[in-house]
Protein backbone atom coordinates (compact mmCIF):
# COMPACT_ATOMS: atom_id res chain seq x y z
CA UNK A 1 0.00 0.00 0.00
CA UNK A 2 1.07 3.60 -0.79
CA UNK A 3 0.86 5.61 2.19
CA UNK A 4 2.27 9.02 0.78
CA UNK A 5 -0.70 10.62 -1.34
CA UNK A 6 -1.00 13.23 -3.57
CA UNK A 7 -3.90 15.78 -2.72
CA UNK A 8 -4.40 19.41 -3.95
CA UNK A 9 -4.23 22.68 -1.88
CA UNK A 10 -6.26 25.97 -2.34
CA UNK A 11 -3.91 28.43 -1.18
CA UNK A 12 -6.09 31.38 1.41
CA UNK A 13 -4.22 34.04 0.37
CA UNK A 14 -3.78 34.22 -3.24
CA UNK A 15 -6.39 31.25 -4.58
CA UNK A 16 -4.17 29.49 -6.70
CA UNK A 17 -4.26 25.40 -6.67
CA UNK A 18 -1.11 23.50 -5.89
CA UNK A 19 -0.32 19.63 -4.85
CA UNK A 20 1.24 18.47 -1.74
CA UNK A 21 2.48 14.88 -1.15
CA UNK A 22 0.56 13.77 2.23
CA UNK A 23 2.30 11.09 4.89
CA UNK A 24 -0.85 8.68 5.76
CA UNK A 25 0.79 6.12 7.55
CA UNK A 26 0.75 7.94 10.87
CA UNK A 27 -3.31 9.55 10.69
CA UNK A 28 -4.03 12.82 11.11
CA UNK A 29 -1.05 15.57 10.20
CA UNK A 30 -0.87 18.99 10.87
CA UNK A 31 1.70 21.46 9.38
CA UNK A 32 3.05 24.97 7.58
CA UNK A 33 3.63 24.69 4.61
CA UNK A 34 4.64 27.72 2.08
CA UNK A 35 1.89 28.27 -1.19
CA UNK A 36 3.97 27.92 -4.44
CA UNK A 37 2.59 30.59 -6.02
CA UNK A 38 2.36 33.53 -3.54
CA UNK A 39 4.91 31.92 -0.79
CA UNK A 40 2.67 32.70 1.63
CA UNK A 41 2.66 30.27 4.83
CA UNK A 42 -0.48 28.15 5.17
CA UNK A 43 -1.18 26.11 7.78
CA UNK A 44 -2.61 22.74 6.93
CA UNK A 45 -4.60 20.01 8.92
CA UNK A 46 -5.17 17.30 6.97
CA UNK A 47 -7.84 14.31 8.05
CA UNK A 48 -6.02 11.22 7.25
CA UNK A 49 -6.51 6.87 6.99
CA UNK A 50 -3.69 5.11 5.84
CA UNK A 51 -3.31 5.45 2.55
CA UNK A 52 -6.09 7.99 1.70
CA UNK A 53 -6.56 11.80 2.43
CA UNK A 54 -10.23 11.90 4.18
CA UNK A 55 -10.29 16.01 4.54
CA UNK A 56 -8.55 19.21 4.20
CA UNK A 57 -8.23 22.26 6.04
CA UNK A 58 -6.34 24.94 5.07
CA UNK A 59 -5.99 28.65 6.87
CA UNK A 60 -3.44 31.50 6.71
CA UNK A 61 -0.36 30.84 9.47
Amino acid sequence: MNYIVETEIVCPFCGEAFATAVDTSQGDVSTIEDCTVCCRPIALHFECEPGEVLSVDSSRA
